[in-house]
């Protein structure tokens, strides 16, 4: 793939763990892809039932490199197709987690889901993080929207 994003492109080192063997590496599909696919990697069909949640193998572990985490978000087509989406989303992924990445899949939709190996069941974005530095106050300052809570925001004087 191009290196035409930026001058400096972060090292991302995937491990595929032994349950992983023959499946595709998580890879940009076009030149401007944000996110690379996680594809299941299970021994078995799962059904995954209307409302329930399951994790699922991705037969992978990564290291992510020092400033960036990864997001794991669902797929469209997965959530326009069957409401299965990613219970977390996005389900953050820590520079210095080594475990095995799995995917909390949830099935909002009425109908089953049929996992299966190899399947696409997320896209993993890798992007920068911050780090704030904590002040305690007494005081926050004024801005024009205070406390509005939800949807206050949308919410017009002349209504």
């Amino acid at each position: 793939m191009s290196q035409h994003h930026s001058a400096h492109m972060p090292e991302l080192n995937i491990m595929p763990l032994p349950h992983h063997a023959g499946l595709p590496m998580p890879a940009y599909q076009t030149a401007s892809a944000a996110g690379m696919d996680l594809a299941a990697a299970i021994d078995a069909d799962i059904m995954l039932e209307p409302a329930q949640r399951l994790a699922i193998a991705t037969g992978l572990a990564m290291a992510i490199p020092d400033g960036y985490e990864g997001q794991v978000r669902p797929r469209s087509g997965l959530a326009a197709k069957h409401g299965v989406t990613v219970a977390n989303a996005p389900g953050t992924i820590d520079a210095d987690y080594r475990g095995e990445i799995l995917v909390i899949l949830i099935n909002l939709g009425d109908a089953p889901l049929n996992i299966t190996r190899g399947m696409r069941i997320a896209q993993l974005i890798i992007a920068p993080v911050s780090q704030a530095r904590i002040n305690i106050v007494e005081q926050l300052d004024n801005t024009m929207r205070g406390d509005g809570g939800f949807g206050s925001t949308g919410t017009t004087t002349s209504e």
